[in-house]
């Protein structure tokens, strides 16, 4: 096995009320990079993200983290088995997940937030995960906000807030749900940057977005998808100049 291979998703397809959402999905994310998945609404994309940690299941396929099946194990004659809820909590540890509507805790601060979760579910003493959660808003811009809650913040802050919280888990990869959509247009470009950070730092990312500009910038690869399926995959440069099929050529053409 490739230890360099964080994520491996083979024939991965999934079917909701009779449609297919996934069709024979394959992809691989080495360590240290950053795949962007672009296409239009419907595609597919959230639902494949939200695969890689089981947040949704699938009907076919595998996907491993780390080497590791995500959500089931081998059963009999090779068939998955879903695996228990407290299986797939410990197996979502190493996995960081930002959501497109932030998701923290109301009544928790900011510091609260990024700390909660390590002492809860890692164990990490309170008075290191306090201290990490105070470097953890500092890495986002957000020192001076640790003791502000989420209504007084925001949108922006409250995602780089989320964004710490993930971090704060120390995972080995980085999931991001179109992480700017929920934001007026004037806070975009501050969570961007910390994910061009975090990419600069090669942490292991995929990314979701419709924001073309990020995805030419900061990613190793573009995924393309339409109709729950890979329509190609191919460095910025290229698919951005040179897209081959031509339904990337269209979709392109609408939102650039």
């Amino acid at each position: 096995m490739n230890t360099d291979v964080i994520v491996h998703a083979e024939d991965v397809t999934r079917s909701l009320g009779g449609h297919v959402v996934l069709d024979q999905v394959n992809l691989e994310v080495r360590r240290g990079e950053v795949v962007v998945l672009i296409g239009p609404s419907g595609a597919g994309k959230t639902t494949f993200l939200r695969t890689i940690n089981h947040l949704e299941t699938i009907d076919s396929g595998s996907i491993t983290v780390g080497g590791r099946l995500v959500g089931y194990r081998q059963g009999r004659g090779g068939r998955l088995v879903e695996e228990s809820s407290s299986a797939i909590a410990r197996q979502r540890r190493d996995i960081g997940f930002v959501f497109q509507h932030f998701n923290l805790f109301g009544h928790m601060t900011a510091a609260e937030n990024v700390w909660h979760g390590p002492v809860r579910v890692k164990g990490v003493p309170k008075a290191q995960a306090v201290q990490d959660a105070h470097r953890l808003l500092d890495r986002v811009g957000l020192a001076h906000k640790a003791g502000a809650h989420p209504a007084n913040l925001s949108g922006g802050q409250q995602q780089r807030v989320a964004i710490a919280r993930a971090l704060a888990m120390q995972p080995a990869l980085m999931l991001f749900d179109e992480p700017t959509s929920a934001l007026d247009p004037e806070m975009i470009g501050e969570v961007l940057e910390v994910m061009k950070e975090l990419a600069r730092e090669r942490m292991t990312m995929v990314v979701v977005t419709h924001e073309m500009g990020f995805a030419r910038e900061v990613a190793d690869r573009v995924v393309v998808m339409d109709e729950g399926r890979v329509l190609e995959i191919a460095p910025p440069a290229e698919l951005f100049n040179s897209p081959r099929h031509a339904r990337t050529r269209s979709f392109l053409s609408k939102i650039i």
